[in-house]
């Protein structure tokens, strides 16, 4: 049996009768043998030895330091996370003493959030942000909250975030928005000092390559049953907003949209023209949208000064019509466009009523409806009118024959 580096305690009679106890063994090669006046000490002794052997055998070795136990464990734990890099430890330690920087103070998550969104809605009262960007901002954040309660910002990491916005199974658009909103809120509390590092420059994202289609639209019989049911619905109090999204293209949001901030006052008949003014705007930008004879008809048959754009109970109302013809949110707009184009011929005219680009209503809107079904949409009249409609064109559009639009 091999005994290299084994001791044992015993117990040891001298020859003067005194009872001593030895430690005995041997340590690499060489025999240790000890005597002790108590067993205490001799397993002390024993112990000591054993420890020799566990540091020669492991790399530990032996050294005088200033550095007390826990001092102790933390070098040698920054050396082993220094293992294999380029650079030695005092190099690491330098660069962090030169750049790292501690929080201010520790603000809890939830008082952050307040700070910032009371921020938010000083911007969305000063219209530099829309109502339902702020709604989205404030919802979003209020999941956020519900998912990290009781912590500070300065806690949540890069990792902790992309769990966050992954979770359900999002989809790529779903955890780009989700990271949009947050991404703003960190660089608002790194600007304040609750952080040292805004923790989302640490997490990816993901670029999404898609080709939009064409507008979705419904056809020219389909807008006359709208309006034919719009109009025997409860004395016609929908007429004036289908009238006015489907023949002028006003973006139909009744919470943020243009149509729910338009006054009738901006309505003008008598120059036949609807101004849309920077703060109705969804870019903020001033048009003059053309009232086609159509839309003037329905305007004078249902009056604005009767019947009010955004009746009361709208959002209700709306959805029934909506699901009672399958119609999606933006498709009345969509409808008016593709129908523009098709009948004038000019998408520059046409990105001009509408609001939107040259670009966009060549890739969404050119070549979806044909000109006789244009002039069937634009024929469109109430049911209960008692006097002629003009039927000249404005005054913006070419009399001459119409040639092809090269695509």
């Amino acid at each position: 049996m091999n005994h290299e580096n084994s001791f044992a305690v015993s117990r040891y009679e001298n020859r003067n009768g005194v009872v001593s106890w030895r430690v005995a063994g041997w340590l690499h090669g060489v025999r240790i043998r000890k005597n002790f006046k108590t067993k205490e000490e001799a397993a002390t002794e024993k112990a000591a030895l054993q420890l020799r052997v566990l540091r020669a055998t492991d790399g530990l070795r032996s050294a005088t330091t200033f550095l007390d136990a826990g001092q102790l464990r933390e070098a040698e734990d920054a050396f082993r996370r220094v293992a294999g890099r380029p650079r030695s430890l005092a190099t690491y330690l330098d660069y962090a003493l030169a750049n790292y920087r501690e929080p201010e103070r520790e603000m809890l998550l939830s008082n952050a959030v307040a700070e910032y969104l009371a921020i938010k809605h000083k911007e969305a009262e000063r219209t530099l942000l829309s109502a339902r960007q702020f709604n989205s901002i404030k919802i979003e954040l209020a999941t956020f909250l519900k998912h990290f309660p009781a912590v500070s910002v300065s806690q949540c990491s890069a990792s902790s975030l992309i769990a966050y916005w992954e979770r359900g199974g999002a989809s790529l658009k779903t955890y780009n928005n989700r990271r949009g909103v947050l991404s703003t809120f960190f660089k608002f509390a790194f600007q304040k000092d609750w952080l040292v590092a805004n923790p989302v420059e640490k997490t990816p994202y993901h670029r999404i390559y898609h080709r939009r289609g064409s507008a979705t639209t419904i056809t020219a019989k389909q807008a006359g049953k709208v309006m034919a049911h719009v109009e025997e619905f409860r004395d016609g109090m929908l007429v004036p907003y289908f009238a006015l999204c489907l023949f002028a293209g006003i973006r139909p949001s009744t919470s943020s949209g243009e149509i729910s901030k338009l006054q009738p006052e901006q309505v003008r008949l008598d120059t036949g023209a609807i101004h849309i003014e920077p703060e109705v705007s969804k870019v903020g930008m001033k048009r003059l949208i053309t009232i086609q004879p159509n839309l003037a008809a329905w305007l004078r048959a249902y009056p604005l000064n009767r019947i009010p754009i955004i009746p009361k109970n709208v959002v209700k109302l709306r959805r029934a019509v909506f699901d009672m013809f399958g119609l999606t949110h933006d498709v009345l707009r969509h409808t008016f466009i593709s129908m523009f184009v098709a009948k004038f011929r000019s998408m520059g005219e046409a990105a001009l009523q509408a609001g939107n680009s040259e670009s966009i209503i060549r890739k969404h809107y050119l070549d979806l409806k044909s000109m006789a079904e244009a002039e069937e949409f634009f024929s469109i009249l109430p049911k209960y009118l008692d006097y002629p409609v003009a039927s000249t064109a404005p005054a913006f559009l070419p009399m001459a024959p119409v040639l092809p639009i090269a695509v």
